[in-house]
């Protein structure tokens, strides 16, 4: 657990269920139904929302929709600047290629890493279409990026962090705003301490 001092809790867990289950049904919407879809989760906290996704999916048109983890680690364009990267695996155990992939994860920042996802992601295959899911949109673009479909829009400051926190990673559910330290950036914490998109 992280000794940040929260600002604002913009989602507790009753909200994040609520957003959860409003973009499972705009993605079947959208897609006209799930044939040929696919979820693509980054890891460390998108992966679990698209299983969450996924899940939700199968309830609501009883078909099982293919789930992928996909790590970014050797993708991003700050790889250089970090000694040890923390490398995840990543496990698509399904063949992308003509398939609409919904790529999801849990906070859109500044675009870089979903940048870095679509690069690691067409190296397994091309998709007919991606898709991007995310959990929270706190603004601050540096690429051009967008989400097709968001559980909230959160504005904040660049001195702010923006964390998802889920009860099986963190022992609680919701999205918290708190005060970025001096000098520190913004980026993903490690598990327990909460999730973060760059």
């Amino acid at each position: 657990m992280t000794d940040y001092t929260v600002k604002a809790v913009v989602l507790d867990e009753l909200a994040i269920d609520r957003a959860l289950t409003r973009i499972a049904h705009e993605i079947i919407e959208v897609n006209k139904g799930t044939e040929n879809l696919a979820l693509v989760g980054i890891v460390t906290r998108g992966d679990l929302l698209a299983a969450d996704l996924a899940k939700r999916i199968e309830k609501i048109e009883g078909v099982k929709v293919p789930v992928g983890r996909l790590d970014i680690s050797f993708y991003r364009d700050d790889v250089n600047t970090h000694l040890a990267p923390e490398v995840h695996r990543t496990e698509i155990p399904f063949k992308i290629d003509g398939c609409t992939v919904v790529l999801v994860d849990d906070v859109l920042f500044t675009g870089r890493t979903i940048r870095a996802a679509l690069d690691a992601l067409v190296d397994y295959g091309r998709p007919a279409r991606i898709e991007l899911a995310v959990l929270v949109d706190r603004g601050h673009r540096e690429l051009p990026i967008r989400a097709d479909f968001v559980g909230k829009n959160v504005p904040s400051s660049l001195d702010e962090h923006v964390r998802l926190y889920l009860e099986e990673t963190d022992g609680r559910s919701s999205v918290e705003i708190s005060q970025k330290r001096s000098g520190e950036r913004a980026g993903a914490a490690p598990l327990g301490q909460g999730g973060e998109e760059l």
